[in-house]
């Protein structure tokens, strides 16, 4: 079985039957978290995607198979998408200059420069193989020896350069025998796939123990560990000049001729005094690590993406510096005698009697302030990890840590959650202002990509506080007008063949915004009505949505006169009343429907009047429209006048107003851990995450 768990509800475990006659052995998401790879102890491979895009519901799409041979390494290929994240830059106003895009090229290119999608296994014979996904859904197979002389891999790993060719690290378990590299080349020729190996230099570890894990890294990371210890060694392949006998030294150069070079490995930096290591995650954050940012970062207190995690068979973790590996934090997982300081000389703890429990398996989150992990128990755990590793810093500073790291999210798509377990209800408010004014400095091509995802931001940062709960009903409300707004222009087709200069959406926007008559009518008149043609059956099964959009529109004309009074309770409806661009969005869906209601007036909103000839779509339309204009874009704001407020006071006499006064639902994890108190939860039971018990305050302490 394959159990798939959101963060924010992990009670809720949604298992999907692999299939898999031997233990899987490997698991990888793809960049989307869409797909999942699966392989298991028998060469088994399969590819898992989302079906109908939910969480809950998964397919299996593609199989591919090694019989009898098992995975020991398993990866996606790179799709050539890579970030720089610049600390340096952060005070920036320029999302370019703050993260920047790194020159890399896809593994696999299609026609046209596209990435093509698939991934590489490694197998324990020594055996690579490469699955590759064509356009039409066909999948190309290929498998080839890593090298000539084939022997046993006990421990591989898969890391791609930037010049799109994939790296292969590989080692048989003993100490005695080289890390072997290999250079991967894949290529399609004749509609086949095609793998070309080439062997890299290989090292031999400074070390006399067994390795016990690997991980890929810009350099190369190994570990080797024993019964009592282990140590951690971090190795360069760097291009260095060939030296040349004497003889050769003095004769006449050729224009243009180099200096011979060779590659050769260099050890940068290794640990001693470990305890035995049982894991290692590495950070998923792209920081540069140029000494400008590096000191900036230092200065600033700024640590996310600086630290590499070692669980311990102790129960203990250590966060170690990426390229000092020197000791940033250290928690330890049910000591009696509580956390202790990263500065501590003895990192070992003297062996207690009976199993400890330790770490079976841990990963970062994309922004390194989340850690999970997987004990021996088989139990499943949830670490925050301090911006500043514990160190105490302004209120000012780590507002805009916490701000920087935000708008890496938005500008990647990378999920946000583990970032929000570090905002305080009194941050809120800061964060989603400063937020807004760094995403308006920005150029509007950014800005209409960035759209959606910071009003999806700003709604998930609302929900964290009780004071702008009502603000997060708007955001929330928002999002779904963007997303009816987008689905009834996609409907709409030219009338002619021929390709228009503007789409029936674009034409409909403009009209709209130079129409400023409060007739719905008169607008009307003004399209080209052919174009909002459509058949009877898609018209009726919009009606769900257009009775939705309807509903709001009465909510909030009907809430104006409550929201303008002075002092009172912020409600649900309030962002709206000075958001022009919102508020042109309802008044062109109004457009539509009415069109569509003449075309199937079943599919029209149905209000219960109070009056019989009542012309409810031309009443909201007019004050709707008047309401507009006093939030226009191109003019400056004013406050809705007195007739407005009372034909407003008015409508619910005359229209029976829907009660959608509603407040986020948060019954997730998130606003319970704002306490900084460990949470106990049990699989199958959402009413157990109120149950804490005391612990540490920070779970990484300096």
């Amino acid at each position: 079985m394959i159990h798939i768990i959101d963060t924010e509800h992990p009670w809720d475990v949604y298992s999907i039957n692999s299939g898999h006659t031997e233990v899987i052995s490997c698991l990888e998401w793809d960049q989307s978290g869409s797909k999942l790879l699966s392989a298991d102890g028998d060469g088994q491979i399969k590819c898992w995607a989302m079906s109908d895009h939910l969480v809950n519901s998964w397919e299996c799409l593609h199989c591919s198979s090694l019989d009898g041979d098992p995975i020991v390494a398993l990866s996606w290929l790179h799709n050539g998408v890579k970030l720089a994240l610049h600390v340096e830059m952060s005070g920036s106003t320029n999302f370019g200059e703050k993260f920047s895009r790194v020159k890399f090229s896809p593994s696999l290119t299609l026609f046209g420069g596209k990435p093509m999608e698939g991934w590489l296994a490694v197998t324990v014979s020594g055996l690579v193989s490469v699955s590759l996904l064509k356009p039409g859904g066909a999948l190309l197979t290929a498998s080839e020896s890593l090298c000539r002389l084939r022997g046993r891999v006990a421990l591989a790993d898969i890391a791609f350069t930037g010049g799109g060719n994939i790296v292969v690290a590989a080692t048989d378990g003993s100490s005695s025998s080289p890390v072997q590299f290999y250079k991967v080349v894949v290529s399609v020729v004749s509609e086949k796939c095609r793998i070309d190996t080439e062997l890299l230099p290989s090292l031999f570890l400074r070390c006399t123990t067994d390795p016990l894990r690997r991980e890929k890294y810009p350099t190369v990371l190994l570990c080797a560990s024993h019964q009592s210890g282990s140590i951690v060694e971090c190795w360069s392949l760097r291009k260095e000049g060939l030296p040349v006998n004497n003889i050769f030294q003095h004769r006449s150069p050729v224009v243009g001729e180099k200096q011979p070079t060779i590659l050769k490995w260099r050890i940068l930096t290794t640990t001693s005094d470990l305890e035995r290591v049982s894991s290692i995650a590495l950070p998923k954050l792209p920081i540069s690590i140029s000494n400008t940012d590096l000191k900036v970062a230092s200065d600033t207190k700024f640590c996310p993406g600086l630290g590499l995690a070692l669980a311990f068979h102790d129960g203990s973790i250590q966060i170690l510096h990426r390229l000092s590996l020197h000791t940033m934090g250290v928690f330890y997982y049910g000591s009696s005698s509580g956390p202790r300081t990263g500065d501590e000389s003895a990192i070992k703890r003297q062996r207690t009697g009976g199993p400890s429990i330790h770490f079976k398996a841990l990963q970062f989150s994309w922004t390194s302030l989340a850690l999970a992990g997987v004990d021996n128990h088989g139990k499943l755990h949830m670490l925050r990890v301090s911006p500043s590793m514990g160190q105490v810093l302004e209120m000012n500073t780590t507002l805009r840590h916490l701000l920087f790291l935000l708008e890496y999210c938005m500008v990647t798509g990378y999920d946000w959650w583990d970032v929000l377990l570090h905002v305080q209800p009194g941050m809120v408010h800061n964060l989603v202002e400063k937020l807004h004014e760094e995403y308006m400095r920005q150029n509007q091509a950014l800005q209409q990509v960035l759209a959606t995802r910071i009003v999806a931001v700003k709604a998930s940062l609302c929900k964290l506080s009780a004071a702008t709960a009502a603000r997060a009903c708007d955001f929330h409300a928002k999002l779904l007008l963007i997303a009816i707004s987008s689905t009834f222009k996609s409907l709409l087709r030219p009338h002619v063949l021929n390709t228009p200069d503007k789409s029936p959406g674009d034409r409909l926007t403009e009209i709209c915004a130079k129409n400023i008559d409060t007739d719905i009518d008169k607008v009307m008149i003004n399209l080209k009505t052919e174009e909002f043609v459509l058949d009877g059956p898609p018209l009726q099964s919009l009606q769900q949505l257009i009775q939705w959009v309807g509903d709001f529109v009465l909510y909030l004309l009907a809430n104006l006169p409550n929201q303008g009074s002075m002092g009172s309770l912020v409600r649900p409806g309030f962002g709206f009343m000075r958001d022009g661009a919102s508020l042109a969005m309802l008044r062109e869906m109004l457009v539509m429907i009415r069109i569509w209601g003449l075309l199937k007036p079943g599919c029209l909103p149905t209000f219960t009047a109070t009056s019989d000839n009542q012309d409810s779509m031309q009443l909201l339309f007019r004050l709707l429209t008047r309401l507009w204009l006093c939030s226009r874009e191109d003019g400056p704001p004013q406050d809705p006048d007195e007739s407005l407020i009372d034909e407003c006071c008015l409508l619910p006499s005359q229209l029976l107003v829907p009660g959608m006064d509603w407040l986020p639902l948060n019954d997730g994890v998130m606003v319970k851990l704002q306490g900084k108190t460990p949470l106990r939860l049990q699989f199958g039971k959402p009413s157990s995450a109120g149950g804490g018990s005391n612990g540490p305050l920070e779970i990484f302490t300096r």
